[in-house]
C-alpha cells in the first residue's frame, strides 16, 4: 500500500525527485540539491532536520497489551515504565532476527511500536488473537527528527516540557509551537537529538517553524543520504542490511543489550536464542578501508585467499576523511587491529578492523552524562 509524507512538497522544493527506492511503501527524499556531506557537517556541528515519517508506527492498547508485546520481544516489557522506550530483539522460533523494533510505553495499557520492514505486523496479529488488545497502524503520524548539538537550544524555548531533563529514550506528551506533539529524545545520527511525533495536519507547519527557529543557529533540512552517512559513522544497525545471512542472531551483531537474560516471561524463540549465545558464526565489526570512496555492500573480505567476511554497509565519510565499512567477520578475524583485504569493484583494498562507532566511540554525544 503506497504511503506518502505530507511533507513531499517541501522535499521537492529542496530538490528531491522522490523517485528512488521507497522504504515501507513511502517515497523517501534520498537527496536534496544540497551536498549530503555538507548536511552531515551541519548535523554534527549544528543540527539537521529529517523527515523520518516512513517508520511504521503501530498503536497497541488494551488490558492485554503488555502481555502481547512481552511475547513479541526479547526484552522484559513488564519493566518498561510509561514515558520510556527500548530497542529490543525480535526473533523467530530459530532465534534469528526478523525486524528492527522499538517498544514505546505511553501508559500501563497503551504502547506504540516503531518498526522497520520485517515480520512485526504478521507476528503481532497472531499473538493478539483472542486477547483483549487493539492493534492499529497509525497512518496519520508524522515524525520530524532534529539531530545535532543545538537541537535542545532550538526546541527548548517553544515547549513547556523540560527537554533539558529528558533522558535518552524517554518521551513526553506536550506541545511544540502550540501544536500537540510527543517529544522523544533519540534519533539515528549518533548526536543528541529529538523526535517530534505529530499529526499530518500539523507536520508542514512544524517543519517550517522548526527550520525558521533554527535558522540563526545554522539548522538545515537534511536528506536520507545524509542520515545513512551519519548512521554508518555511528555504526548503527539497519535491518535487514546488517543481517545478510537471513538467520542472523542478536549475538552476531553485538545486540546483547537487546536480550534480557533474566526475563522470566516466555517469548517467541526464547529457547533458541539463549541456546545460540556463545555460538556465533560471525561477528559484526568495523573496518577502515584504504580507498578514496565507499566500497559496495556485499563485497567479500579475505585473509589471504580465504574468505572471512562480507561488507554489510559502507560509506565514505568526508567528515572523518575515511572509507568506512560495517562488516561481518569470522569471530577469529574480528579482533581490533586485524589487517584484511576487501575484494571490491575497485580492486583489492587493504582494510583494518577498528573500534566502533567510528565517530564518537564512547557515545558521549548521545549520552553526555555517561560515566566511563
Amino acid at each position: 500500500m503506497q504511503r506518502n509524507s505530507i511533507l513531499n512538497e517541501r522535499h521537492r522544493q529542496l530538490g528531491s525527485k522522490l523517485d528512488g527506492d521507497t522504504w515501507n511503501f513511502m517515497p523517501i527524499p534520498w537527496s536534496y540539491s544540497s551536498c549530503p556531506h555538507d548536511e552531515v557537517v551541519a548535523t554534527r556541528t549544528r543540527a539537521g532536520l529529517y523527515d523520518v515519517s516512513a517508520l511504521n508506527i503501530v498503536n497497541v492498547t488494551g488490558p492485554d497489551a503488555e502481555a502481547v508485546i512481552d511475547r513479541l520481544v526479547t526484552i522484559d516489557v513488564t519493566k518498561l515504565k510509561p514515558g520510556t522506550a527500548r530497542l529490543g530483539g525480535e526473533v523467530n522460533e530459530a532465534g534469528a532476527l526478523v525486524d528492527d523494533i522499538m517498544i514505546i510505553r505511553d501508559a500501563a495499557d497503551r504502547f506504540r511500536i516503531s518498526h522497520g520492514s520485517g515480520a512485526t505486523p504478521k507476528t503481532l496479529a497472531a499473538l493478539a488473537a483472542g486477547r483483549s488488545v487493539t492493534i492499529t497502524s497509525d497512518q496519520d503520524v508524522h515524525i520530524l527528527s532534529l539531530q545535532g548539538p543545538v537541537s535542545l537550544e532550538v526546541l527548548k524555548p517553544h515547549t513547556p516540557a523540560d527537554l533539558a531533563a529528558l533522558p535518552y529514550f524517554n518521551h513526553v506528551e506536550t506541545t511544540l509551537f502550540g501544536k500537540k506533539v510527543t517529544l522523544g529524545r533519540g534519533g539515528y545520527s549518533g548526536e543528541r537529538g529529538y523526535e517530534v511525533y505529530c499529526s499530518a495536519a500539523d507536520a508542514v507547519f512544524l517543519w517550517d517553524t522548526i527550520l525558521e527557529a533554527g535558522k540563526p543557529k545554522g539548522v538545515i533540512p537534511c536528506s536520507w543520504t545524509a542520515l545513512d552517512l551519519t548512521r554508518v559513522e555511528g555504526a548503527l544497525l539497519f535491518f535487514p542490511f546488517e543481517m545478510p545471512e537471513g538467520d542472523t542472531t542478536p549475538w552476531e551483531v553485538n545486540m546483547d543489550w537487546a536480550v534480557d537474560l533474566d526475563k522470566a516471561g516466555d517469548y517467541i524463540g526464547k529457547a533458541a536464542v539463549l541456546h545460540l549465545k556463545g555460538r556465533e558464526r560471525v561477528k559484526q565489526a568495523g573496518m577502515t578501508v584504504l580507498h578514496h570512496a565507499a566500497v559496495e555492500a556485499g563485497a567479500k573480505v579475505y585473509d589471504g585467499d580465504t574468505e572471512v567476511g562480507v561488507v554489510t554497509s559502507a560509506s565514505y565519510s568526508r567528515l572523518l576523511m575515511q572509507s568506512l565499512a560495517m562488516v561481518h567477520l569470522k569471530p577469529a578475524k574480528s579482533s581490533i587491529g586485524t589487517r584484511l583485504t576487501i575484494r571490491s569493484e575497485a580492486g583489492n583494498l587493504a582494510a583494518l578492523v577498528v573500534p566502533t562507532p567510528f565517530y564518537d566511540p564512547l557515545r558521549q554525544r548521545t549520552h553526555p552524562d555517561r560515566t566511563r
